[in-house]
């Protein structure tokens, strides 16, 4: 029997679960054909969303006929380095591909190739498309490439890009072109910054994020497990979409096998697969969402501890100071919120933040080990927009004292061989 769970490759649109919403917000922009910015942290599963979209039976489930649409999926990152005119003729070669049952429609792209392809080039493809009633949905995965300059694509020429892709979406296609673009971020918190009189180059696109999975998509997914397995593996994995496929495609490859789930192996295969996943995360991350990141681990911490070394009372607060730094940590699936009763005062509420899987707290914790006070200090500018120079040397001492007692942190945090079931 095939497994059913997919590691490190694009989900295909047969075995794709979820995302309802998501899916209907596409077709919707195909119906009217509008424009959408679909954005979410890594491993979100942008790109099996698109594949979703880009398959025929997905549009027959969603009730459109596929049979107008010339349908082209491309990543950005597949070219190194980005430029726009590899852009412009990367997407025509495409679209004369997907051609080949329309002779003489392919024939017409094909005399607009030549030396020089451009944004107005691909209008004149659009334009031969409507003339034969059809249309053109461009899927453009990890947008985010053509947002990042380089040595041969200057701010000058990301911004030109940026002005011809709106013109092309909002004047020049006639109607005749459905963008659907992904990104890590929203295209406005992460392109050239706007003009006083100029019209935001992002403003044409409706926005919609992918967030980790909720309960009743992970139920499907995991379906195959006992449950006793899906609640290990929600603890491990928050939900998160690939984080979820790699554990269920090691478990399925156990229990194909007809043998006992090996739990000391399923974790370090686990934390092995997973590992650039949440380097990915954490290099994101900017120093303040780390430090943020690293206080909750060390509030954690001293939560457990009846006597300690360190006193991080007051650093609380900075949580909630920062809330936007964390709402961005939310987004990306990294953590999330709960309101709960104050400890010693039960009759009020406070925000705590959790991380999202056990494993990227585990990874947190082992930065803050990797974490030398020298460090700390080298970085005090940073560390002084969040918190007091007594704070600081509270942080540093909390450090310190979980670098030594290692073991005690682990014990104190229910990570080891349990942690499948944690």
């Amino acid at each position: 029997m095939a497994n059913p769970f997919f590691s490190h490759i694009p989900v295909p649109p047969e075995y794709f679960i979820g995302r309802k919403s998501e899916i209907t917000a596409a077709f919707d922009t195909i119906h009217a054909r509008s424009h959408l910015a679909i954005w979410g942290g890594p491993g979100m599963g942008k790109t099996s969303y698109l594949y979703k979209i880009a398959c025929p039976q997905t549009w027959v489930e969603y009730r459109l006929d596929s049979s107008p649409a010339v349908i082209v999926l491309f990543n950005c990152q597949s070219l190194h380095p980005f430029t726009p005119a590899k852009f412009w003729a990367e997407i025509l070669t495409i679209m004369d591909d997907k051609l080949e049952n329309e002779p003489e429609l392919q024939a017409e792209i094909r005399k607009l190739k030549g030396n020089n392809i451009t944004n107005d080039t691909l209008r004149q493809a659009i334009t031969r498309l409507g003339k034969k009633n059809k249309f053109l949905v461009l899927l453009v995965d990890d947008f985010d490439a053509a947002l990042e300059t380089n040595g041969q694509y200057t701010e000058s020429d990301r911004e030109t890009f940026l002005a011809q892709c709106r013109g092309l979406a909002v004047h020049g296609a006639n109607r005749k072109l459905t963008m659907i673009v992904t990104s890590l971020q929203r295209l406005n918190e992460i392109g050239p910054p706007l003009r006083p009189n100029a019209s935001p180059w992002y403003n044409h696109y409706m926005y919609q994020s992918l967030k980790k999975f909720d309960y009743q998509e992970t139920e499907q997914l995991l379906s195959v497990f006992t449950p006793e397995l899906r609640n290990g593996i929600r603890n491990i994995t928050g939900n998160h979409p690939t984080l979820i496929q790699i554990a269920g495609f090691l478990l399925n490859i156990a229990q194909q096998q007809e043998e006992e789930v090996d739990i000391n192996k399923f974790n370090s295969d686990f934390e092995k697969d997973t590992k650039q996943i949440f380097e990915i995360i954490w290099k994101r991350c900017n120093d303040q969402q780390k430090t943020l990141l690293m206080l909750i681990v060390l509030l954690d911490i001293e939560g457990h501890l009846d006597q300690k070394d360190f006193d991080l009372k007051g650093i609380g607060r900075i949580l909630n100071q920062n809330e936007r730094s964390l709402t961005e940590l939310e987004e990306q699936g990294v953590i999330v919120s709960e309101i709960r009763p104050k400890p010693k005062f039960p009759k009020e509420q406070e925000k705590i933040y959790l991380f999202t899987s056990s494993i990227m707290k585990k990874w947190v914790i082992q930065e803050i080990w990797n974490t030398k006070p020298s460090e700390i200090t080298k970085r005090e500018k940073v560390f002084l927009n969040l918190m007091s120079h007594g704070q600081i040397e509270e942080m540093k001492k909390a450090i310190t004292w979980s670098d030594k007692h290692q073991e005690t942190v682990v014990s104190l945090l229910k990570f080891g061989r349990d942690i499948l079931f944690g």
